[in-house]
């Protein structure tokens, strides 16, 4: 083997590798919060552990691992797929025109972390090996794809520079939308307010009046202030979302077991509580740079107060702690009057058929372009002043 040779290996489990190995390449920065708390080890591990994938879940793992040498220099977390369920970028209609065709879609190479919809790092590389790394990952998943004769590998919320490396290397780069909030190096919640026009800052004031008079309190807990008995609670409100959004919720009761063993110091949970019981709650996960907005569930109605949970309570957080955005998930044009704005995400996708591919690749190239009219026009209505507006209260 001379120096430049890069074995592939695919693992079943991440009992295969140890944490320290993975996390050199998924966290290789290790700070205090990883840059992406969903690429660690103990977060993919606890997915995996918790049986919310695996055998019977749609979500096979097939987690790809370069070596040179003895090194591990990159990692993917990667699953074949049985279905289109819980990635967030669209291809269910993909699907059927290719099963309309007498094509096979399913089973598919899904290059992401489950259940997900946050950007970050799906080529992770050690540092020092980024380019041999991405070239390795990306022509072992298409290798993977082709010698299975699997009808394509998705490579979804990567980021930018991973969706320009990636269709350099022949791969199809597809654009989505979702709303961000944007840290201003703002003071406190007043001073991102004080950006807003005046109708707009008095219609959030009003909410969270509204939200915080709900006859109870609100707690922000992250580490040990998290106990057993909180995630009780967010398991019913958990359970109640997704029932009604997916038909059956995607993690299993046993997965926020394994938050609370290894987990907990990169979550923070916002609960409602009144007279000693939770009625509400959202779950977000703390980043290096970011605080990402995952679930949440409520077990009554209050006016306002998935806003205030969801949406200011993670503002608020933001601020504190100096982080530079929250992410707060898939779709919601109602985010953007709360000041989280329309931003582009990336994904990458390889089709083995030739003339299915030419047919996706038309349609990603129009799609591209009305994301980016719908991202400007977006733009163009938030709630932040304009220059020439004057601010009468």
């Amino acid at each position: 083997m001379n120096d430049e040779t890069v074995e592939i290996h695919t693992l079943s489990s991440l009992t295969q590798i140890s944490a320290s190995e993975w996390d050199a390449c998924a966290n290789p920065e290790n700070t205090s919060h990883p840059i992406d708390p969903f690429t660690t080890h103990r977060f993919l591990f606890a997915l995996e552990t918790s049986h919310s994938v695996g055998q019977n879940t749609g979500w096979q793992p097939q987690y790809l691992v370069a070596k040179r040498g003895d090194l591990i220099i990159a990692v993917a977390p990667l699953y074949a797929k049985g279905h289109s369920q819980g990635e967030y970028i669209f291809d269910h209609n993909w699907a059927h025109a290719y099963e309309n065709a007498g094509g096979q879609y399913y089973p598919k190479l899904q290059m992401a972390v489950p259940f997900t919809p946050a950007t970050g790092r799906r080529f992770l590389c050690r540092p020092g090996f980024e380019t041999i790394g991405q070239s390795a990952l990306v022509q072992a998943a298409v290798q993977i794809a082709s010698e299975n004769q699997l009808s394509s590998l998705h490579i979804t919320f990567c980021t930018k520079d991973e969706a320009e490396a990636g269709a350099a290397m022949g791969l199809m780069p597809r654009s989505s939308q979702q709303f961000h909030w944007l840290n201003s190096k703002y003071e406190n919640f007043d001073a991102f307010l004080a950006a807003f026009s005046s109708r707009k800052r008095k219609n959030i004031r009003k909410e969270r009046r509204l939200a915080q008079g709900f006859g109870g309190k609100i707690l922000s807990l992250t580490g040990d202030q998290i106990r057993p008995e909180h995630w009780d609670a967010f398991w019913q409100f958990y359970q109640d979302t997704g029932a009604r959004k997916w038909g059956r919720p995607y993690l299993t009761r046993a997965f926020f077991d394994a938050a609370q063993e290894t987990l907990r110091d990169d979550i923070l949970l916002v609960l409602a509580e009144r007279d000693g019981e939770f009625v509400a709650g959202a779950l977000n996960f703390i980043g290096a740079d970011a605080l990402y907005g995952r679930y949440w569930g409520a077990m009554e109605n209050h006016p306002c107060l998935h806003f205030e949970l969801c949406y200011y309570q993670a503002i608020d957080y933001a601020i504190k702690h100096g982080l530079s955005r929250v992410e707060a998930g898939a779709q919601g044009e109602h985010k953007l009057a709360r000041g989280y704005m329309p931003v582009t995400t990336h994904s990458l996708h390889w089709v083995a058929d030739p003339g299915f591919r030419d047919a996706i690749e038309g349609f990603l190239l129009a799609e591209g372009r009305a994301i980016e009219e719908d991202i400007e026009i977006m733009t163009s209505y938030g709630p932040f002043r304009k220059i020439h507006e004057k601010d009468v209260e």
